[in-house]
């Protein structure tokens, strides 16, 4: 928060999972076996853990998806309660399974993610409070619920909130559907990839995919997540980028969703574009530090102690 003025309000719109992290030396070929040395369980979701990390970091915000009426749902949102969200909008679907997901996190801090959604889960949106969306200051969605992100964005748009889709690797008839309803674009560099049809995978093409995007959708900002060459944005007709910084990865789960969260507050709070993606890829670059998927993301205080070269040992090799 700024000043004496109220945290800025984000609404989180897409899937809810519960994910059980294995951290170990390295994912082995198939068949094999690996012992971890390490676990955790976390509710999360991409836009979940955008919410999560856009409370951490001084802000508020409330989640709309789905779980099923099993008691997995039920401890779901009060883990997301827990988490300082508000799960109003978080329904129970009569007779749906929730989500689940494993996570694999080798020694580098890449991961193997399986997921499972029950495909039975009711899509339709028509339950959804969007008379909510004119009090909040983001609406934030993912592709992994495209009829409730479809409704909240359009919700967005005629009430002059902004409205950022969360626009990860996806088919590619979802991104065509749910990117022109956006004012604000967070690809990331995979998802931007698949949505343009480009041909290659270097920084070229993601240059090129951005403006591409940014000329044909006229969105009021196109950006792409690129991992750890951080971030880069459309801005006066050309590609602009701020670098990561060099850390020690454990862990690369939900890196790119508290990026997410961490930029939508940013900009919610006036701050320059350049100044939001600096914060950004700090906070994600500091998450990366710490294992246990969106749980690594770190507070305001030490994200600001970071940019302001207050921080003890200063930078780490990229990869152990």
């Amino acid at each position: 928060m700024q000043g004496s003025r109220p945290p800025r309000r984000l609404i989180a719109v897409g899937g809810i999972c519960t994910t059980t992290l294995y951290r170990v030396d390295a994912v082995p070929p198939v068949p094999g076996k690996a012992l971890a040395r390490d676990c955790a369980e976390v509710v999360d979701g991409m836009a979940v853990s955008a919410a999560c990390a856009f409370v951490r970091l001084g802000g508020a915000a409330e989640a709309w998806g789905r779980v099923g009426d099993d008691a997995r749902g039920a401890a779901m949102r009060a883990a997301l309660a827990d988490a300082g969200l508000g799960i109003d909008g978080v329904r129970a679907v009569p007779g749906g399974r929730s989500s689940v997901a494993v996570a694999v996190i080798d020694a580098r801090g890449d991961r193997l993610v399986v997921p499972y959604h029950d495909t039975s889960l009711d899509p339709s949106p028509a339950w959804l409070a969007l008379e909510r969306v004119a009090a909040a200051d983001v609406v934030h969605a993912d592709t992994r619920w495209p009829e409730g992100a479809a409704a909240a964005l359009h919700a967005a748009r005629r009430a002059g909130v902004a409205g950022m889709l969360d626009a990860d690797v996806a088919p590619r008839e979802v991104l065509a559907a749910l990117v022109p309803l956006a004012s604000h674009l967070v690809f990331s560099d995979a998802g931007l990839l698949v949505h343009a049809g480009a041909a290659g995978a270097d920084a070229a093409a993601v240059e090129g995919a951005l403006l591409a995007v940014a000329a044909r959708t006229g969105a009021a900002h196109v950006g792409a997540s690129c991992g750890a060459d951080g971030y880069a944005w459309v801005e006066g007709g050309g590609v602009r980028r701020v670098a990561a910084p060099r850390v020690l990865v454990v862990d690369t789960l939900a890196a790119g969703d508290v990026l997410h969260g961490a930029l939508a507050l940013r900009l919610a709070e006036g701050a320059p574009v350049e100044e939001a993606a600096r914060f950004a890829v700090v906070a994600a670059s500091l998450k990366c530090t710490r294992f246990g998927g969106r749980l690594g993301c770190p507070s305001r205080a030490e994200v600001e102690a970071w940019l302001e070269g207050r921080v003890e040992g200063g930078a780490g090799p990229r990869r152990p």
